[in-house]
């Protein structure tokens, strides 16, 4: 079962999408990264995922309990997803800053 699962992990870094924003404005966007710092997360490189996406590990938090919130509702849920929604945003845009900033 691992072994299929590094499979299919490897394989999806030749379906990975191109920034259209990178492409087209030659600047990061607010996204960029996100793709290869889950990828990273599930080779078990956290923090190298880390580094290249900050907001990584609060996505996947936010993601699960959405998930888990639209299976069970939770009482509060929705107002524990506005505060993952803001704490979220706040990472990128946060990070995006300190990343031009850092150049």
């Amino acid at each position: 079962m691992l072994s299929y699962l590094l499979i299919i992990v490897l394989k999806i870094e030749d379906y990975m999408l191109p920034c259209p924003w990178k492409k087209t404005f030659g600047i990061d966007c607010l996204g960029c990264g996100m793709q290869r710092s889950f990828l990273l997360v599930f080779k078990g490189e956290f923090t190298s995922a880390f580094k290249m996406y900050p907001a990584v590990y609060t996505l996947l938090i936010m993601f699960s309990f959405l998930l888990l919130h639209l299976k069970f509702k939770f009482a509060k849920g929705h107002l524990i997803l506005i505060f993952l929604f803001t704490l979220n945003i706040s990472i990128i845009v946060i990070s995006y800053i300190l990343k031009f900033i850092n150049l």
